[in-house]
């Protein structure tokens, strides 16, 4: 078998060794085809009908109610930042955003280029160690739309609920999309980078409500206009085909795991192992409220920040890889995304104990 170690990236991230050893085996020869998917015309009757089964294949794992379109896009989850306001804010108009850490704050910081935008809630007030219950925040009577971040990969801060809002609901679900079941019906538009859950870089996939389509506004790039997407089947101009195509065979990776019903269960599992492993430990630590916790990035400190080279020295020595912090709040992060194994999840944990004796 493989020598593949255990990959622990924010994302890029892991990707399902199945669906590499596929691809690997239609990399020249697509289905006897005599080329591969990255030198067929996008146009194709093949490549159009790996195309249909990708979306069709995502909407059966997401139950996406059939008023919503699909888009498989270009420019990642951060071009969406100025993409949406662009398509969702008329112009004067005002959108609510809530700030629950970085990523939430770029999205803040992008769309204020386009509209009055304004800050409903904020975790500012507990560090970012928790996110501001709904009572709390204050939300506009006439905004356009209302934009959180589920999941915030650098923080480790995580939605386990649904906010009520009565404006159209955005999220930015990049790091914790097909985790484990979700509504798709109660937001307006949902919109997630392949790199971390869904497949390699290079694509971003946005489901968004029929009903909010056809709102751009008359400065909006062609190329940015979710209604010319939706017209031309994200054909507007060529795609990024083999993200597409990886992504397609992870979707179909999912449902041979058992669905997102599947996915949760193990993601449970894995998740609830490593804080386990953590909140027991005299030498690592997690600042997250307990209800907050990322199932998907786990961040956490040693006690001893001289400790932390030789720790991630010896993750690598036992192929346990990116483990490092994210630079603007440094410690360690795990991020245990959906092809990451629970057999990554066990080994770390057995790792951070043996750590611990020798250190502790």
């Amino acid at each position: 078998m493989s020598k593949r170690l255990f990959n622990f990236c924010a994302g890029p991230a892991a990707l399902p060794e199945a669906v590499l050893q596929q691809a690997r085996e239609e990399l020249l020869d697509w289905q006897g085809k005599g080329l591969s998917v990255m030198e067929m015309s996008h146009r194709s009757d093949e490549f159009v009908g790996i195309a249909e089964r990708a979306e069709q294949d995502l909407r059966d794992l997401l139950a996406i109610p059939n008023n919503y379109k699909v888009l498989f896009l270009q420019g990642g989850a951060s071009q969406q930042f100025a993409q949406i306001p662009l398509n969702l804010l008329p112009e004067g108009g005002r959108a609510d955003y809530i700030d629950t850490g970085i990523w939430s704050a770029k999205a803040i910081e992008e769309s204020s280029r386009f509209g009055n935008v304004h800050v409903a809630a904020s975790a500012k007030g507990h560090d970012y160690f928790a996110i501001p219950g709904q009572n709390d925040w204050q939300l506009s009577g006439d905004a356009a739309y209302v934009h959180y971040t589920p999941n915030e990969t650098i923080g480790g801060l995580e939605f386990n609920w649904v906010p009520e809002v009565s404006a159209p609901l955005v999220a930015d679900m990049s790091s914790n999309i097909l985790s484990r079941p979700l509504d798709v019906s109660k937001f307006g538009l949902i919109y997630a980078g392949a790199q971390k859950n869904i497949g390699p870089s290079g694509l971003v996939v946005v489901i968004v409500r029929e009903d909010l389509l056809g709102r751009a506004r008359a400065s909006c790039p062609t190329m940015l206009d979710y209604a010319v997407a939706a017209k031309n089947g994200s054909m507007y101009n060529t795609p990024p085909t083999f993200a597409w195509y990886l992504s397609g065979l992870i979707f179909q990776w999912l449902k041979q795991q058992g669905g997102l019903e599947g996915m949760k269960r193990v993601n449970d599992a894995k998740q609830r192992k490593l804080y386990a492993a953590i909140d027991a430990s005299g030498l690592y630590s997690n600042p997250i409220n307990v209800a907050d916790r990322s199932w998907m990035n786990v961040p956490f400190r040693l006690a001893d920040d001289r400790l932390d080279k030789p720790f991630l020295a010896g993750a690598e020595e036992r192929g346990l890889l990116n483990l490092k912090g994210h630079r603007s709040v440094g410690g360690m992060r795990a991020s245990i995304y959906n092809a990451v194994p629970e057999a990554a999840v066990d080994a770390l944990v057995a790792y951070m104990a043996e750590f611990e004796k020798q250190h502790g």
